[in-house]
Protein backbone atom coordinates (compact mmCIF):
# COMPACT_ATOMS: atom_id res chain seq x y z
CA UNK A 1 0.00 0.00 0.00
CA UNK A 2 3.00 2.51 -0.40
CA UNK A 3 1.14 4.44 -2.87
CA UNK A 4 -2.08 4.58 -0.74
CA UNK A 5 -4.20 7.55 -1.33
CA UNK A 6 -6.31 8.84 1.80
CA UNK A 7 -9.49 10.91 1.91
CA UNK A 8 -10.08 12.53 5.65
CA UNK A 9 -14.07 13.00 5.62
CA UNK A 10 -14.69 16.24 8.00
CA UNK A 11 -12.87 19.04 8.00
CA UNK A 12 -12.88 20.20 11.93
CA UNK A 13 -9.21 20.30 13.93
CA UNK A 14 -9.04 16.26 14.54
CA UNK A 15 -9.71 15.83 10.61
CA UNK A 16 -7.50 18.34 9.49
CA UNK A 17 -4.71 17.21 11.84
CA UNK A 18 -5.31 13.41 9.93
CA UNK A 19 -4.74 15.05 6.69
CA UNK A 20 -1.75 16.56 8.05
CA UNK A 21 -0.04 12.92 9.63
CA UNK A 22 -1.31 11.16 6.26
CA UNK A 23 0.81 13.85 4.07
CA UNK A 24 3.64 13.56 6.77
CA UNK A 25 3.34 10.07 5.44
CA UNK A 26 3.76 10.23 2.27
CA UNK A 27 0.35 9.96 1.03
CA UNK A 28 -1.77 12.00 -1.74
CA UNK A 29 -4.07 13.62 0.58
CA UNK A 30 -7.84 14.68 0.43
CA UNK A 31 -9.51 16.88 3.41
CA UNK A 32 -13.59 17.23 2.70
CA UNK A 33 -15.74 19.69 3.82
CA UNK A 34 -19.07 19.29 3.71
CA UNK A 35 -19.62 22.93 3.89
CA UNK A 36 -18.78 24.88 0.38
CA UNK A 37 -17.49 28.15 2.02
CA UNK A 38 -15.66 26.14 4.55
CA UNK A 39 -13.73 24.36 1.89
CA UNK A 40 -12.73 27.54 -0.38
CA UNK A 41 -11.92 29.27 3.10
CA UNK A 42 -9.27 26.67 4.34
CA UNK A 43 -8.17 26.21 0.77
CA UNK A 44 -7.56 29.79 0.16
CA UNK A 45 -6.14 30.89 3.64
CA UNK A 46 -3.91 26.88 3.77
CA UNK A 47 -5.27 26.76 7.38
CA UNK A 48 -8.28 25.67 9.12
CA UNK A 49 -9.24 28.53 11.75
CA UNK A 50 -10.24 25.24 14.00
CA UNK A 51 -6.30 25.12 14.43
CA UNK A 52 -4.42 28.23 14.11
CA UNK A 53 -1.07 28.58 13.19
CA UNK A 54 -1.26 25.38 11.67
CA UNK A 55 -0.23 25.35 7.79
CA UNK A 56 -1.47 22.90 5.26
CA UNK A 57 1.03 21.10 3.59
CA UNK A 58 0.97 22.21 -0.29
CA UNK A 59 -0.42 19.00 -1.36
CA UNK A 60 -3.33 18.57 0.92
CA UNK A 61 -6.20 19.05 -1.55
CA UNK A 62 -9.13 20.71 0.05
CA UNK A 63 -12.81 19.71 -1.34
CA UNK A 64 -16.10 19.37 -1.06
CA UNK A 65 -17.07 17.29 -3.47
CA UNK A 66 -17.62 13.96 -1.81
CA UNK A 67 -17.56 11.26 -4.70
CA UNK A 68 -13.81 12.53 -5.71
CA UNK A 69 -13.42 12.09 -1.86
CA UNK A 70 -14.81 8.46 -2.07
CA UNK A 71 -12.17 7.31 -4.73
CA UNK A 72 -9.00 7.01 -2.49
CA UNK A 73 -7.87 3.89 -0.89
CA UNK A 74 -7.94 4.71 2.76
CA UNK A 75 -10.88 7.06 4.20
CA UNK A 76 -10.74 8.42 7.37
CA UNK A 77 -13.85 9.19 9.02
CA UNK A 78 -13.09 12.33 11.36
CA UNK A 79 -17.07 13.64 12.03
CA UNK A 80 -18.25 13.69 15.74
CA UNK A 81 -19.92 9.98 17.29
CA UNK A 82 -22.96 11.06 16.95
CA UNK A 83 -22.67 12.26 13.29
CA UNK A 84 -21.30 9.24 11.93
CA UNK A 85 -24.33 7.84 10.25
CA UNK A 86 -24.99 10.63 8.24
CA UNK A 87 -21.62 11.00 7.04
CA UNK A 88 -21.13 7.63 6.06
CA UNK A 89 -24.27 7.25 4.80
CA UNK A 90 -23.72 9.85 1.87
CA UNK A 91 -20.71 8.54 1.62
CA UNK A 92 -21.87 4.81 0.62
CA UNK A 93 -23.20 5.12 -2.78
CA UNK A 94 -19.19 6.29 -4.27
CA UNK A 95 -17.45 3.66 -2.37
CA UNK A 96 -15.80 0.91 -4.17
CA UNK A 97 -15.59 -2.82 -2.72
CA UNK A 98 -13.71 -3.18 0.10
CA UNK A 99 -11.97 0.26 0.59
CA UNK A 100 -10.89 0.35 4.17
CA UNK A 101 -13.14 2.83 5.97
CA UNK A 102 -11.34 4.50 9.45
CA UNK A 103 -13.96 5.87 12.07
CA UNK A 104 -12.00 8.41 13.93
CA UNK A 105 -14.48 9.25 16.62
CA UNK A 106 -14.54 8.19 20.28
CA UNK A 107 -18.38 7.22 21.45
CA UNK A 108 -21.25 4.63 21.01
CA UNK A 109 -24.17 5.60 19.07
CA UNK A 110 -27.55 7.01 20.70
CA UNK A 111 -30.62 4.92 20.22
CA UNK A 112 -28.95 2.28 18.76
CA UNK A 113 -25.64 1.43 20.80
CA UNK A 114 -23.91 0.88 18.19
CA UNK A 115 -20.07 1.01 18.04
CA UNK A 116 -18.35 3.15 15.50
CA UNK A 117 -17.18 0.06 13.19
CA UNK A 118 -20.90 -1.16 13.30
CA UNK A 119 -22.39 1.99 11.98
CA UNK A 120 -20.02 1.92 9.62
CA UNK A 121 -20.65 -1.90 8.34
CA UNK A 122 -24.77 -1.23 8.59
CA UNK A 123 -24.29 1.91 6.47
CA UNK A 124 -21.55 0.99 4.04
CA UNK A 125 -21.93 -2.60 3.09
CA UNK A 126 -19.14 -2.70 0.61
CA UNK A 127 -17.04 -0.97 3.20
CA UNK A 128 -14.10 -2.42 5.37
CA UNK A 129 -14.72 -0.71 8.64
CA UNK A 130 -11.66 -0.23 10.96
CA UNK A 131 -11.18 2.35 14.10
CA UNK A 132 -8.21 4.57 15.13
CA UNK A 133 -8.34 5.56 18.69
CA UNK A 134 -5.35 6.83 21.03
CA UNK A 135 -4.21 9.47 23.21
CA UNK A 136 -3.77 12.12 20.97
CA UNK A 137 -4.62 15.91 20.52
CA UNK A 138 -5.76 17.20 17.45
CA UNK A 139 -3.07 20.32 17.94
CA UNK A 140 0.05 17.93 18.84
CA UNK A 141 -0.80 15.71 16.18
CA UNK A 142 -0.90 18.71 13.61
CA UNK A 143 2.22 20.01 14.61
CA UNK A 144 3.77 16.95 14.80
CA UNK A 145 4.50 16.26 17.81
CA UNK A 146 5.72 12.90 19.49
CA UNK A 147 2.06 10.70 19.24
CA UNK A 148 0.92 7.04 19.06
CA UNK A 149 -2.25 5.49 18.71
CA UNK A 150 -4.16 2.22 17.85
CA UNK A 151 -5.66 1.27 14.70
CA UNK A 152 -7.48 -1.92 14.56
CA UNK A 153 -9.25 -4.03 11.64
CA UNK A 154 -10.69 -7.10 11.90
CA UNK A 155 -8.00 -8.57 9.51
CA UNK A 156 -4.35 -8.23 10.89
CA UNK A 157 -2.78 -7.90 7.68
CA UNK A 158 -4.99 -5.00 6.33
CA UNK A 159 -4.51 -3.47 9.95
CA UNK A 160 -0.87 -3.53 9.32
CA UNK A 161 -1.05 -2.16 6.07
CA UNK A 162 -3.24 0.68 7.40
CA UNK A 163 -0.94 1.63 10.43
CA UNK A 164 1.84 2.03 7.87
CA UNK A 165 0.00 3.77 5.35
CA UNK A 166 -0.01 6.59 7.71
CA UNK A 167 2.46 6.03 10.43
CA UNK A 168 5.61 8.46 10.07
CA UNK A 169 8.18 9.25 12.25
CA UNK A 170 6.20 11.48 14.44
CA UNK A 171 2.64 9.68 14.53
CA UNK A 172 3.44 5.57 15.45
CA UNK A 173 -0.54 3.67 14.77
CA UNK A 174 0.36 0.18 16.72
CA UNK A 175 -2.11 -2.33 14.97
CA UNK A 176 -4.71 -4.55 16.71
CA UNK A 177 -7.51 -6.79 15.84
CA UNK A 178 -9.45 -6.22 18.53
CA UNK A 179 -11.49 -3.78 17.23
CA UNK A 180 -14.48 -3.42 20.28
CA UNK A 181 -11.80 -3.15 22.89
CA UNK A 182 -10.22 0.03 20.74
CA UNK A 183 -13.69 1.41 20.50
CA UNK A 184 -14.89 0.83 24.48
CA UNK A 185 -11.59 2.26 25.20
CA UNK A 186 -12.01 5.82 23.26
CA UNK A 187 -15.92 5.97 24.63
CA UNK A 188 -15.89 5.19 28.02
CA UNK A 189 -12.35 7.26 29.03
CA UNK A 190 -14.57 10.12 27.51
CA UNK A 191 -17.23 9.91 30.07
CA UNK A 192 -14.75 9.15 32.96
CA UNK A 193 -12.31 12.22 31.98
CA UNK A 194 -16.36 14.40 32.66
CA UNK A 195 -15.43 13.35 36.26
CA UNK A 196 -11.96 14.31 36.75
CA UNK A 197 -13.00 17.14 35.21
CA UNK A 198 -15.26 17.75 38.04
CA UNK A 199 -12.15 16.94 40.47
CA UNK A 200 -10.32 19.57 39.22
CA UNK A 201 -13.05 22.05 38.80
CA UNK A 202 -14.07 21.64 42.53
CA UNK A 203 -10.69 21.76 44.03
CA UNK A 204 -10.82 18.51 45.45
CA UNK A 205 -6.67 18.12 45.05
CA UNK A 206 -4.29 15.76 43.20
CA UNK A 207 -4.76 12.95 45.02
CA UNK A 208 -8.32 12.88 44.63
CA UNK A 209 -7.51 13.06 40.68
CA UNK A 210 -5.17 10.04 40.75
CA UNK A 211 -7.89 8.08 42.63
CA UNK A 212 -10.41 9.18 40.42
CA UNK A 213 -8.56 8.14 37.26
CA UNK A 214 -7.51 4.70 38.97
CA UNK A 215 -11.08 3.67 39.97
CA UNK A 216 -12.39 5.02 36.39
CA UNK A 217 -9.88 2.63 35.21
CA UNK A 218 -11.09 -0.21 36.88
CA UNK A 219 -14.67 0.94 35.43
CA UNK A 220 -13.27 0.64 31.79
CA UNK A 221 -11.80 -2.66 32.24
CA UNK A 222 -15.12 -4.51 33.74
CA UNK A 223 -16.88 -2.68 30.94
CA UNK A 224 -14.49 -3.87 28.25
CA UNK A 225 -14.35 -7.49 29.63
CA UNK A 226 -18.51 -7.77 30.11
CA UNK A 227 -18.25 -6.91 25.79
CA UNK A 228 -15.11 -8.76 25.05
CA UNK A 229 -12.32 -6.41 25.14
CA UNK A 230 -8.68 -8.37 25.16
CA UNK A 231 -7.18 -6.92 28.66
CA UNK A 232 -3.93 -6.26 26.68
CA UNK A 233 -5.76 -3.33 24.78
CA UNK A 234 -7.76 -2.31 27.61
CA UNK A 235 -4.12 -1.36 28.82
CA UNK A 236 -2.84 -0.26 26.27
CA UNK A 237 -3.04 3.11 24.20
CA UNK A 238 -6.57 3.54 23.26
CA UNK A 239 -7.36 2.08 27.13
CA UNK A 240 -5.38 3.39 29.47
CA UNK A 241 -2.97 5.94 27.79
CA UNK A 242 -6.45 7.47 26.50
CA UNK A 243 -7.55 7.52 30.00
CA UNK A 244 -4.29 9.07 31.02
CA UNK A 245 -4.44 11.89 28.80
CA UNK A 246 -7.73 12.48 28.47
CA UNK A 247 -8.16 12.83 32.55
CA UNK A 248 -5.19 15.04 33.43
CA UNK A 249 -5.43 18.50 30.39
CA UNK A 250 -7.98 20.57 29.90
CA UNK A 251 -7.17 20.56 26.15
CA UNK A 252 -9.54 17.73 26.49
CA UNK A 253 -13.07 18.66 25.85
CA UNK A 254 -14.40 16.29 28.24
CA UNK A 255 -12.23 17.61 31.05
CA UNK A 256 -12.85 21.02 30.37
CA UNK A 257 -16.81 20.61 30.60
CA UNK A 258 -15.94 18.64 33.92
CA UNK A 259 -14.01 21.42 35.06
CA UNK A 260 -16.63 23.64 34.40
CA UNK A 261 -19.35 21.48 36.04
CA UNK A 262 -17.19 21.61 39.33
CA UNK A 263 -17.58 25.16 39.32
CA UNK A 264 -20.96 25.13 39.48
CA UNK A 265 -22.22 25.93 36.02
CA UNK A 266 -25.10 23.98 34.83
CA UNK A 267 -24.65 21.26 31.35
CA UNK A 268 -26.68 23.20 29.18
CA UNK A 269 -24.68 26.55 30.37
CA UNK A 270 -21.38 25.61 29.15
CA UNK A 271 -20.34 26.33 25.99
CA UNK A 272 -16.93 25.84 24.28
CA UNK A 273 -17.05 22.84 21.95
CA UNK A 274 -18.30 19.36 21.74
CA UNK A 275 -17.87 16.80 24.82
CA UNK A 276 -18.64 13.09 23.21
CA UNK A 277 -18.90 11.82 26.68
CA UNK A 278 -21.86 14.30 27.68
CA UNK A 279 -23.69 12.17 24.23
CA UNK A 280 -21.82 8.38 25.76
CA UNK A 281 -23.10 8.82 29.01
CA UNK A 282 -26.30 7.76 28.77
CA UNK A 283 -25.47 4.81 26.48
CA UNK A 284 -22.72 3.89 28.05
CA UNK A 285 -24.61 3.23 31.74
CA UNK A 286 -27.93 1.49 29.66
CA UNK A 287 -25.21 -0.97 27.98
CA UNK A 288 -23.03 -1.50 31.49
CA UNK A 289 -26.83 -2.07 33.34
CA UNK A 290 -27.62 -4.95 30.67
CA UNK A 291 -24.70 -6.93 31.80
CA UNK A 292 -24.65 -5.92 35.19
CA UNK A 293 -21.27 -4.26 35.34
CA UNK A 294 -20.41 -2.04 37.80
CA UNK A 295 -19.67 1.34 37.05
CA UNK A 296 -20.30 3.94 39.87
CA UNK A 297 -18.17 7.35 38.50
CA UNK A 298 -19.78 6.41 34.70
CA UNK A 299 -23.48 6.46 36.88
CA UNK A 300 -22.72 9.76 38.97
CA UNK A 301 -21.56 11.42 35.70
CA UNK A 302 -25.01 10.51 33.87
CA UNK A 303 -26.59 11.89 37.17
CA UNK A 304 -24.94 15.34 36.98
CA UNK A 305 -25.84 15.82 32.96
CA UNK A 306 -29.64 14.71 34.00
CA UNK A 307 -29.44 17.02 36.50
CA UNK A 308 -30.64 14.50 39.55
CA UNK A 309 -27.78 14.70 41.09
CA UNK A 310 -25.85 18.12 41.98
CA UNK A 311 -22.13 17.89 41.49
CA UNK A 312 -21.89 17.23 45.80
CA UNK A 313 -24.27 14.71 45.88
CA UNK A 314 -22.43 13.04 43.31
CA UNK A 315 -19.11 13.32 45.35
CA UNK A 316 -20.95 12.35 48.40
CA UNK A 317 -22.35 9.18 46.27
CA UNK A 318 -18.64 7.83 45.76
CA UNK A 319 -17.37 8.90 49.02
CA UNK A 320 -19.96 6.92 50.97
CA UNK A 321 -19.96 3.64 49.19
CA UNK A 322 -18.95 0.46 51.20
CA UNK A 323 -15.50 -0.43 51.59
CA UNK A 324 -14.37 -3.53 49.75
CA UNK A 325 -11.11 -5.18 48.38
CA UNK A 326 -9.79 -3.06 45.21
CA UNK A 327 -10.73 -4.58 42.26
Amino acid sequence: MPSSSVAVIGAGAWGTALACVAARAGRVVMLYARDAAHAAHIDGARENPRLPGISLAPGIVVTNNLAAAAQADILLVATPAQHLRGAVTQLAPYLRKDTPVIACAKGIEHGTHKFMTEVIAECAPRATPAILSGPSFAADVARGLPTAVTLAAGDERLAAELARAIGSASFRPYHSTDIRGVEIGGAAKNVLAIAAGVVAGRGLGASAQAALTTRGFAELARFGRAYGAKPETMMGLSGLGDLLLTCSSPQSRNFSFGASLGRGQKPDQIHGGLAEGVFTAPVLLAMARARKVDMPIATAVAALLEGTLSVDQAIESLLTRPLKAEG
